[in-house]
């Protein structure tokens, strides 16, 4: 990843110059009260996430990896089981596949869209499927009709890997509802970002979301503090955090339309050979990154930091061909391996001025691609 100051690859300091008065309100109030852990802000913020996200329930968690484990946990996956999951992802979500002792099924994504496959999905799945991972790259709805179809007919659950995606849709609905849950990051640079590391987990099951709770506070009883049912683990969305994210939240669907407006303004004037990820008809996607495929990266990327702007690869290692996963690869995976090498991703952020983008496409015109 590089870049400097001429054109910042994500530029946070401003998205939070605009959002100060607030941020200082909240952190006052929640000085005053001095409840860091489990303070009102925190239960606020569950029901405030959930109403948007248009789901019964929800629940603050560490961060975007325990969302994901902890769905599974409460789902009760574990050895034995298998998990389908896109190669083309973040490396956590087969991290958290493996901390519950399942075995991650890697398969393909589509070329458009390089998201899931639901016909590679439909090949993959055996008796030991427990689930399916629907991945949500880049602030674009995988094929969830397509998925939860295929999930209802074999019996198994669909998850959603929703870590960029606050606040798109699919066929009209935002994450949560497709199927057994959606685990959210909030990491700082995500469209709803907190000031450091948090997650939820959303859901239409409440005893789901009750059997999460459970397992992230230790296993401890809803009604006895010193009784713990479970064997569990600690994560926690801060009050802190819960009370930047409530903050930030207000502000989120402006947000997201600045970055669609900026990304329909990329597509406009890109040179011909730097191709936009695709939107599925079905999707409105919010455009965490803007990912294109290009020829001849690393003079793309030269004449990028030679002006000075930023930018970075999501993702160059299918999780099939990292070390980590290695022993999980049943065979290659062309789409996504072909893409590893081509992809892209160009400064976005909702502060951007439109003339940033002329200045990155302009750059990218004077590239020397055939």
């Amino acid at each position: 990843m590089s870049g400097s100051a001429g054109v910042p690859f994500l530029d946070l300091a401003a998205v939070h110059l605009d959002l100060r008065d607030d941020l200082d309100v909240a952190w006052k109030e929640v000085l005053g009260h001095g409840r860091f852990i489990g303070g009102p802000e925190v239960a606020a913020f569950e029901a405030e996430f959930a109403a948007h996200c248009e789901v019964g329930h929800g629940i603050g968690v560490g961060n975007g990896t325990d969302a994901l484990e902890l769905i599974m946990a409460g789902l009760g996956i574990g050895q034995g089981d298998e998990v389908i999951v896109p190669t083309n992802t973040f490396v956590a979500t087969v991290e958290a596949v493996r901390a519950v002792g399942a075995r991650p099924r890697f398969v393909d994504v589509r070329p458009d869209t390089l998201l899931v496959d639901p016909a590679a999905v439909a090949a993959a799945i055996t008796p030991r499927t427990a689930a399916i991972m629907a991945v949500h790259l880049f602030g674009q709805m995988a094929d969830v009709d397509a998925l939860g179809r295929l999930a209802r007919s074999h019996g198994v659950a669909l998850v959603e890997d929703a870590a960029q995606a606050h606040g798109a849709r699919y066929m009209g609905r935002r994450p949560g509802g497709w199927g057994a849950a959606a685990a959210f990051s909030f990491y700082p640079g995500k469209n709803l970002g907190a000031l450091g590391d948090g997650g939820a987990v959303v859901s239409d099951d409440a005893q789901l979301i009750e059997r999460i709770r459970l397992l992230a506070d230790h296993g401890r009883s809803a009604t006895d503090r010193y009784a713990h049912e479970v064997s569990g683990r600690n994560s926690r969305l801060d009050t802190l955090q819960a009370a930047a994210l409530r903050v930030k939240l207000k502000r989120l669907d402006r947000m997201n339309e600045e970055r669609v407006a900026l990304v329909e303004r990329y597509r406009r004037n890109l040179p011909s050979w730097a191709v936009p990820v695709a939107e599925d008809p079905a999707a409105e996607p919010v455009y965490h990154l803007a990912v294109v495929q290009v020829p001849d990266r690393l003079t793309v990327t030269a004449a990028l930091d030679a002006a000075g702007i930023g930018w970075g690869l999501h993702y160059p290692v299918p999780c099939h061909r990292q070390p980590a996963f290695a022993e999980f690869a049943d065979g290659p995976l062309p789409v996504a391996e072909a893409a590893a090498e081509r992809i892209l991703s160009l400064p976005l952020s909702p502060t951007m001025a439109p003339e940033q983008v002329d200045l990155v496409c302009e750059v990218l015109h004077g590239v020397p691609i055939e």
